[in-house]
């Protein structure tokens, strides 16, 4: 995470500027972690898993909701 030394604060890597410098006093800050490219890091497999199981369950659960609504109607 970038730092700027001058404004004692982290910087998000969107927030600095492409010349690598700071947008809040114009200070260039660490070449090796200001970084204006977002780099892609994958999704891992079991919150793959995680969100289809809760699809999954919820689907379930309203299909259900709608059949005792139409029983009970």
């Amino acid at each position: 995470m970038p730092w700027c030394p001058d404004c004692d604060r982290f910087l998000s890597p969107s927030t600095v500027k492409t010349d690598g410098t700071c947008p809040g006093c114009g200070r260039a800050v660490d070449a090796n972690t200001a970084s204006t490219d977002d780099e892609a890091v994958p999704f891992p497999w079991h919150l793959k898993l995680l969100a289809g199981a809760v699809a999954l369950y919820l689907g379930f659960r309203a299909w259900q909701g709608v059949e005792w609504i139409l029983h009970h109607i």
